[in-house]
């Protein structure tokens, strides 16, 4: 099939430090604004391209997937023009056709999140890890928190505004704590087919204040329960948080690691699930 009667899915990633968030914003910069101002230039016309999710300020993503809506001639190397004109913490991966009747955000099925923590300071991680200077943590009580989130499914507690919400029902299909080798480094994954604003952040500061015995597991599993928001929240810094993964049923393609420092192709090999 001609690949320029086709939709076309960019697959990239994006450091979110130095950005508002993903979505567009009047008077503030934001990635999808300095990609349709890019693009736009390219291709000598207007483009509003239309993104896989939302991610907040400071937030980056290791894997992004946006489509634009027009057809594309490509008789030239749109990925190689586009990097090029693209600040150096946004980075184009593929562009890959796809039906036209895909859709970048309502077609995903499954998102996975990454949260990273480093507890000394570290001027070298500070823009691409969380740092929280803790010690005696308790990781039992903490990685039994993190097993409840595929527990439950109803996440009211957990989000900014959640009235705001047609549902805050969320499938967390997996969830996951680790330690690196040194035990000075957290790592949080977690795969849903949806996630509400700020959730992720807003359970891992509670699940920090649960291992620093500043908030009970019988406390943390009561929100669930009883669809209860708690009586404070404290969301956990935004610099510490990677979209990490999104599938669609006719895409699952591998992250490309590299592109965070913290997340090097042989990062896996030095965490420890607890």
């Amino acid at each position: 099939m001609d690949s320029n009667s086709l939709k076309h899915f960019f697959h990239i990633g994006y450091h979110g430090y130095h950005y508002r968030g993903w979505q567009r914003q009047d008077g503030i910069i934001t990635v999808q604004e300095v990609i349709e101002t890019s693009l736009s230039k390219i291709l000598k016309r207007p483009v509003t391209i239309y993104g896989c999710g939302r991610t907040d300020a400071r937030v980056s993503a290791n894997q992004y997937f946006f489509h634009i809506e027009e057809k594309l001639e490509l008789d030239y190397d749109l990925a190689f023009r586009l990097n090029k004109v693209l600040p150096d913490d946004i980075a184009v991966f593929d562009i890959l056709p796809m039906a036209n009747d895909c859709h970048a955000r309502y077609d995903a099925e499954q998102r996975t999140y990454d949260y990273f923590i480093h507890t000394y300071k570290d001027p070298f991680l500070s823009k691409t890890s969380s740092f929280y200077q803790m010690e005696r943590l308790d990781i039992p009580k903490m990685r039994m928190a993190v097993e409840l989130l595929t527990k439950y499914n109803e996440y009211y507690g957990f989000c900014r505004s959640p009235e705001k919400n047609e549902s805050t029902i969320c499938n967390v299909s997996s969830a996951k704590f680790f330690v690196d080798s040194s035990g000075d480094k957290y790592r949080f994954q977690v795969t849903a087919n949806r996630f509400l604003k700020s959730m992720i952040r807003i359970l891992v500061g509670k699940i920090l204040e649960i291992g620093r015995g500043e908030f009970s597991l019988e406390e943390f599993e009561s929100c669930f329960i009883d669809r209860r928001t708690p009586s404070t929240i404290i969301p956990a810094h935004p610099q510490g948080l990677y979209l990490s993964k999104v599938t669609y049923p006719y895409l699952d393609l591998k992250p490309r690691k590299e592109f965070s420092g913290i997340m090097q192709d042989r990062s896996d090999e030095i965490w420890v699930e607890v």
